[in-house]
């Protein structure tokens, strides 16, 4: 089976799950083919970021004329086909927060893709996100492409139903996965009823294989890890308040990642007084992430909206209690009292609570809550299982 995977700026930095996606596929047999809209404005630190990149053809990169020329080479050969789908592009435009004009260069786009996936004999178009990408998957399948389905993992297609048109993106394709049966149940709020045995659930995964036998607590003062782009939903500058609060003056805390709001966080961490507590590596390969939490006693993911964070089950897997805020997707997988510490969101007193409780546990109650995370993770996110019920949707 050759799929062509739709994206909008890959890779980049935040989508290891989707690399790991695609791997598990092809190291199933399967063919992927990898089609971006545009390339990632970050530095990829990461060498399988990198290898990702020279794997993907960028869409953009080849510039208004090529597109133009295969717009209109789309439009003579199937102009019913092509104003159908131009129809449709401009509706979404309609409902949209953006503009029809952008939707006619989503058109432009699907036409480069239709002809690159007749060209590579593809037989199924899968986009990640409910958002740009899904409509040039889309608008390539209505102009006489494959089937298509993507993968809607929140927050940001939750916050926007209706201007993403969820509900029409839905309909058209062979399939939706959500990522959780929190996220399957926002999906069938805005699908057609019908619909809904198309909406499929479909986990992000980790391999197994990278997650050997965990690292046994450290000695020494507390630490705790937090992994995520800097913005406003991934809660940093209420982490920072709550580190202010907690009763432990040596518990430290590592904030891995980047992003706009980094002068507002080291802005937040001098208000408190904090550099000494606080560490800002920046983004770091997966090597790093797994030597950061090795050298961990728990991990926080103080998130006002998510999907379900990878990050989440990567500390999970590496055997460390997580705190986490009850939000979409994650109390299906962190267990309160048995794998981590579970808080209402947006508390920064309950964070810093849970922050007191892990600083004060006693080193055989972190691994116990480690080790039943562990085997949680493992269970629920192999990617090889993941990709492989992936592939029986699309077979």
């Amino acid at each position: 089976m050759k799929i062509a995977y739709i994206l909008n700026t890959y890779p980049q930095p935040s989508h290891s799950f989707i690399r790991r996606e695609i791997h598990a596929l092809e190291a199933q047999g399967h063919d992927i083919y990898r089609i971006a809209m545009r390339p990632s404005a970050a530095a990829l630190v990461d060498p399988l970021d990198q290898a990702e990149d020279a794997k993907t053809e960028h869409v953009l990169a080849q510039g208004a004329g090529q597109l133009g020329r295969a717009l209109f080479r789309v439009l003579r050969s199937d102009a019913a086909a092509f104003f159908a789908a131009a129809k449709v592009a401009l509706d979404l435009g309609a409902a949209s927060e953006s503009s029809r004009t952008r939707h006619l260069i989503y058109l432009a786009e699907a036409c480069y893709v239709l002809e690159r996936c007749n060209a590579e004999g593809i037989t199924h178009m899968h986009a990640h996100f409910g958002t740009n990408a899904a409509a040039v998957a889309m608008l390539a399948h209505l102009l006489g492409g494959p089937e298509y389905s993507f993968t809607v993992h929140g927050p940001e297609e939750f916050d926007a139903p209706r201007a993403l048109s969820l509900g029409t993106k839905m309909h058209h394709a062979a399939f939706t996965v959500a990522i959780s049966n929190f996220g399957r149940s926002q999906l069938c709020r805005w699908a057609a009823a019908e619909d809904w045995d198309r909406i499929k659930v479909v986990h992000c995964g980790i391999e197994p294989a990278r997650f050997g036998d965990p690292a046994p607590l450290p000695k020494g003062p507390r630490r705790v890890v937090s992994i995520g782009r800097f913005v406003e939903q991934k809660g940093q500058l209420l982490l920072i308040d709550a580190l202010a609060k907690t009763e432990d003056p040596d518990l430290h805390l590592t904030l891995l990642g980047d992003g706009e709001m980094r002068g507002m966080i080291e802005a937040r961490i001098a208000q408190h007084g904090l550099q000494s507590r606080v560490s800002l590596p920046g983004w770091v390969d997966e090597a790093r992430v797994r030597s950061e939490l090795a050298a961990a006693h728990g991990f926080v993911m103080p998130s006002f909206a998510e999907g379900l964070p990878m990050v989440i089950m990567e500390a999970m897997a590496a055997a460390r209690p997580v705190i986490a805020t009850y939000i979409a997707g994650t109390p299906e997988l962190v267990q309160d009292g048995k794998t981590g510490w579970m808080v209402p969101a947006g508390d920064a007193d309950a964070l810093a609570g849970a922050l007191d409780d892990l600083a004060k546990a006693t080193p055989q109650k972190l691994t116990k809550m480690g080790e039943a995370g562990r085997v949680r993770a493992l269970a629920r996110h192999d990617v090889a299982i993941e990709a492989a019920k992936l592939a029986s949707h699309i077979i």
